[in-house]
């Protein structure tokens, strides 16, 4: 395969879609080769020269792995046709949405032998892999408390631009499991999962079935406390913060990177040279596609080297994890959830 160029069909005709063949069209040695789209809609992004299959099973062109880029509930089906069809798979966040889908995927992909990874992009960002290394080190001291801030604005017509936008069927919640997911994410990697969860949500500015905000406070048994609030609801739209403070002093990140540092007698890690990664506050819309090359990058890598891509499904699945521990766990329950 090193000797050649590698070979990738997206799965998808969205939004999501266009950004991965913008940023595959920005690395070297990558090729897209098709696209799947049930309606065979060719999308505008898509040259003519392309071909479009109706179902991972039919894609008959050169392909090594799949792009799932569609609704949350619906990357479990499809990474279990991929491995059957010996293909890896990379998987736009979340995994999915429920305990059981994600097992089946993860067993599926493991009896395949084929590479399961998440788009997980803000893991990459060179100040929270920093922040990362002086967390397992030690090095930041005694952390007592961390709180991420998630606080963003979708209007009405995001919600209308598709059927399952704001439900709990194929999206899976509110913007816990959507617009912060990146952000759970990047807690969980950095903290582990909590002991105890305890949370609040409410529905207090679009129509929908699902949170638009809310509030989860979860404790660590180690002796550490965190809260992370997620929100579609507050315009028009803020950077994320996270605040992680120590024995030692404090660390502010916005938008994954260090803003703040009083660390005692470390010197402050941060990257000089800008990493931008989408931060989604007012839009969907990715405009910088770094994050996305960088991790479809690494994932490519993964599988040429046969090692663990940056962020493996039994990792990138705890995100949806401890979303899920937060629907469990809301003092204020919202309808059915899946679980």
């Amino acid at each position: 395969m090193s000797d050649r160029a590698f070979s990738l069909v997206i799965v998808g005709s969205g939004n999501i879609a266009g950004t991965y063949w913008n940023a595959i069209e920005r690395l070297e040695g990558i090729n897209v080769t098709g696209l799947v789209s049930r309606s065979q809609t060719r999308p505008a992004f898509l040259p003519s020269t392309i071909p479009i299959f109706d179902s991972i099973e039919a894609i008959d062109c050169p392909c090594d792995a799949v792009a799932l880029c569609t609704p949350n509930g619906t990357h479990a089906a499809s990474a279990i046709a991929a491995a059957g069809a010996c293909k890896h798979v990379l998987v736009e966040k979340v995994l999915d949405i429920t305990s059981e889908a994600m097992d089946q995927m993860i067993t599926a992909c493991r009896a395949a032998g084929v590479t399961l990874a998440v788009s997980y992009q803000r893991r990459m960002s060179p100040d929270n892999q920093a922040v990362k290394r002086l967390i397992e080190t030690g090095a930041l001291g005694r952390i007592f408390a961390a709180d991420m801030r998630v606080k963003f604005w979708r209007d009405d017509s995001y919600y209308a631009s598709g059927a399952y936008r704001g439900g709990f069927e194929i999206d899976g919640g509110g913007p816990f499991i959507q617009q912060a997911a990146h952000n759970v994410d990047l807690f969980v990697w950095f903290f582990g999962m909590p002991d105890k969860v305890v949370s609040m949500l409410g529905t207090f500015a679009h129509s929908i079935e699902v949170e638009d905000h809310g509030v989860a406070l979860l404790h660590y048994d180690r002796g550490m406390i965190g809260s992370i609030t997620a929100s579609s609801a507050c315009k028009p739209g803020f950077a994320t913060v996270l605040e992680i403070h120590s024995a030692l002093g404090s660390i502010v990140m916005e938008n994954d990177e260090i803003t703040q540092w009083t660390i005692e007698g470390v010197e402050n890690p941060g990257n000089r040279r800008k990493f931008a990664v989408h931060d989604g506050a007012q839009s969907a819309a990715v405009a910088d596609t770094a994050g996305h090359e960088a991790i479809i990058a690494d994932f490519v890598a993964a599988i040429r080297d046969q090692r663990e891509p940056a962020v493996p499904g039994e990792s990138g699945r705890l995100a949806t994890d401890l979303v899920l521990e937060i629907y469990r766990n809301n003092l204020r329950p919202l309808g059915h959830r899946k679980q």
